[in-house]
């Protein structure tokens, strides 16, 4: 058998295998690193739809879009409601501390508005030679590359995603189309996790509403106010939440406040015109300022650096009053007010304004309830006690003067005009009882008899004299009140008295009030009451005098009608 010689083939279609084999061997390279990055495609999508909270959900997005295209850096812009600008920017890749350095976020400029006002996916190799990409802040890390895509949720753009300085020197159009697809999924996954954040929203602010109602509708009005403030700075976590009232003269009083200068602001009263409660008051509907550059002058805003961050003023309104505004602050920078937390404020703002109506509703009624009680017991008084009472003196008068013993008769006189200066002191309740006005100092001074002395066993002896309802003021009546209180608290706590006699008077162009008791007289380390209520008499251009010894004390406090004799400090 010859000699087996060895097969070759001629040079030329051996090199034309070697090219299809490395060929085949590129391509299938190519469809197994395709295939590595739509796995890799699929991962980033279940990290996404995994999550359900929002500020999660965003930041994952961003993470996984980061490593998806293997870049340095990546952010999302959320787009505010202006639909030109930026509400939130969550960036990845970059320090808190590079961050700081550079200051503010971006707001949409430049190549990141570019994206904002055209939606369509944009990719650059060297973002120094795209004049689009200006404005670069300080401190800013070097960038190269870029590649954003706009992210939508319905037909709606929700956001951008932005990557910069691809680590392979520049993206391309295999990373352009992964990210599109990215982006598509990521829309749907904001869109489920923002309609939960919404339900969980509303759900929040309803069991608010419904435990503030049922907390007005329980407690005191005159503190209703107050805890509206309260309830809805718990629930928005903002850091200032304030409820206003309007004046007649066009100004705002704040009367009830939750925030770090709460001291300061309770009590303030400032100009409608500059404040966004004033706006609202005038549209009767809910208003929105949104963060300023500018420092405005109302007190109603956050306000760092000369920046003031975003408000939301709604206004309390029934259809008899306006209760006043409600006024919800957040720190500059801080996200905009959504057009849900606008619907579940007002949603509350009207509950609790339905609620404080039917709590003012049922203070008119206990009112008039107590009025019709008062007239009662003046009509049993004076048919009844007062006419027993005259028939009784009546005859003691009698038996007096058939009395031959000349003691005997002295005291049944004294009996007799003990009886008479009772018949005084119920007609002058009878009197003050039947008043028309719930409100007026005669009715005000026997509540806080009733009040300081429910611990006696005898209650203080009462009487007035003059036309007290019709020549005392506002701002007298209040000092009258409180004078009326500090005297009779001192009696009932310190005098150990068995009698106890309160007289308002009349007496020219005066009021004078006098508190008699048989106690034990006035200790001099308890004076700093009466010390008070000497200050308020010579404020008002009037005095206080003191009788005190063990045998008892008259304190008599005295202060001029008219108005034009207070001395101002």
């Amino acid at each position: 058998m010859a000699g087996v010689e060895s097969m070759s083939f001629p040079d030329g279609p051996r090199g034309a295998l070697d090219d299809a084999i490395a060929e085949l061997i590129a391509h299938a390279e190519r469809v197994r690193g395709a295939q590595g990055r739509l796995r890799d495609l699929l991962r980033a999508v279940q990290n996404i739809v995994d999550e359900n909270e929002l500020p999660t959900v965003l930041r994952r997005i961003v993470t996984v879009a980061r490593e998806l295209v293997d870049a340095e850096y990546g952010a999302l812009g959320v787009i505010a409601a202006d639909g030109a600008s930026l509400d939130q920017f969550i960036f990845v890749g970059l320090d808190d501390e590079s961050a700081a350095r550079i200051g503010h976020l971006p707001r949409g400029h430049g190549l990141l508005g570019a994206l904002i006002t055209d939606p369509h996916a944009i990719r650059i190799a060297h973002m120094a030679e795209d004049p689009r990409a200006s404005g670069v802040p300080a401190h800013h890390p070097r960038m190269a590359s870029f590649l954003g895509v706009p992210i939508r949720v319905r037909d709606a753009v929700y956001g951008n995603l932005y990557l910069t300085n691809s680590r392979a020197g520049a993206f391309t159009a295999e990373d352009e189309q992964l990210l599109q697809a990215l982006a598509s999924t990521a829309g749907s996954a904001i869109e489920n996790a923002r309609l939960l954040a919404e339900a969980r929203l509303r759900e929040k602010w309803m069991s608010a509403a419904a435990r503030l109602v049922s907390g007005i509708l329980s407690a005191p009005l005159d503190g209703a106010l107050d805890l509206v403030a309260g309830r809805v700075s718990e629930v928005s976590a903002a850091p200032l939440v304030a409820l206003v009232i309007p004046s007649d003269d066009g100004e705002l009083r704040i009367d009830a406040v939750r925030g770090p200068d709460e001291e300061r602001l309770h009590g303030l009263v400032f100009e409608a015109d500059a404040s966004i409660a004033g706006a609202a008051l005038s549209r009767g509907q809910v208003t929105a300022a949104a963060t300023s550059d500018h420092e405005p002058s109302d007190p109603l805003r956050c306000v760092h650096d000369g920046e003031s961050g975003p408000a939301l003023a709604v206004p309390l309104r029934s259809r008899r009053r306006s209760w006043g505004v409600l006024t919800v602050a957040r720190a500059p920078r801080a996200a905009e007010f959504t057009p849900l937390e606008m619907t579940v404020l007002t949603s509350l703002a009207s509950q609790a304004s339905l609620a404080l109506e039917l709590a003012h509703a049922r203070v008119e009624q206990q009112r008039a309830l107590l009025s019709d009680e008062r007239a009662r017991i003046a009509r049993d008084l004076h048919d009844h006690v007062i006419q027993q009472l005259f028939g009784a003196g009546l005859g003691l008068q009698g038996l007096a003067a058939a009395v031959g013993d000349a003691a005997t008769a002295d005291r049944v006189a004294d009996a007799v005009h003990l009886i008479d200066d009772a018949i005084h002191q119920i007609r002058t309740i009878v009197f003050a009882l039947s008043s028309p006005d719930a409100d007026s100092l005669r009715h005000r001074l026997i509540d806080i008899v009733a009040e300081v002395s429910g611990a006696l066993p005898r209650p203080p002896a009462i009487r007035f004299s003059g036309p007290l309802d019709h020549s005392v003021g506002p701002a007298l009546a209040a000092d009258v009140s409180a004078t009326t209180r500090e005297l009779l608290s001192n009696a009932v706590r310190h005098a150990h008295a068995h009698q106890i006699s309160l007289e308002i008077v009349i007496d020219g162009d005066r009021i004078v009030v006098s508190v008699e008791d048989d106690g034990a007289g006035i200790r001099t380390d308890r004076r700093s009451g009466l010390n008070n209520l000497d200050e308020r008499a010579t404020l008002r251009g009037g005095a206080l005098r003191v009788r005190s010894d063990t045998a008892g004390t008259r304190v008599e406090w005295a202060a001029p009608l008219s108005p034009d004799t207070v001395v101002r400090g």
